[in-house]
């Protein structure tokens, strides 16, 4: 099954790409790999929530973000190369939480962008992660996401 028709079936759609919000490209294809810029939890052009992660936004709602960063991801490699059918595989996700200083379940939140790739593109969706809380990011958000991929 098509990735996008995957998308469907689990309710979800691939959002348009995000524009830039300072000096830089959603993402650089380098090779037959593709690294994105830090993606955001933003649906339309506004965060789904802000604050810290243990303070103004649970661990649910925070890994709920997550996966909407990793769709927003996923439609910045789609802006480099076309069509997300050309991913060979998922390389290396890194997850970015903005913790209040007494949060410790960042591998939490990471989860739901880690399982929304697995599901996606099965065995060739595993692949290596860094969860880091973080003291701040950009524009207030929960999270953000950078997601490298290798493409066919």
């Amino acid at each position: 099954m098509r990735i996008e028709n995957k998308l469907e079936s689990l309710g979800l759609h691939l959002p348009p790409l995000s524009r830039a919000i300072a000096s830089y490209i959603p993402a650089r294809k380098v090779g037959n790999i593709v690294y994105t810029s830090g993606q955001l939890p933003s649906v339309s052009g506004k965060l789904m929530c802000i604050g810290k992660v243990g303070k103004d936004v649970d661990t649910k709602e925070a890994g709920e973000a997550a996966k909407v960063a990793c769709l927003n991801a996923l439609s910045a490699i789609k802006g480099v190369c076309e069509n997300l059918e050309n991913i060979k595989q998922i390389v290396k996700l890194n997850v970015f939480v903005a913790s209040d200083p007494d949060f410790y379940e960042q591998h939490l939140v990471a989860n739901k962008a880690s399982d929304l790739l697995v599901e996606l593109f099965g065995k060739d969706g595993n692949h290596a992660r860094a969860a880091v809380g973080v003291r701040s990011l950009p524009l207030n958000a929960p999270v953000e996401i950078e997601l490298i991929v290798e493409l066919n």
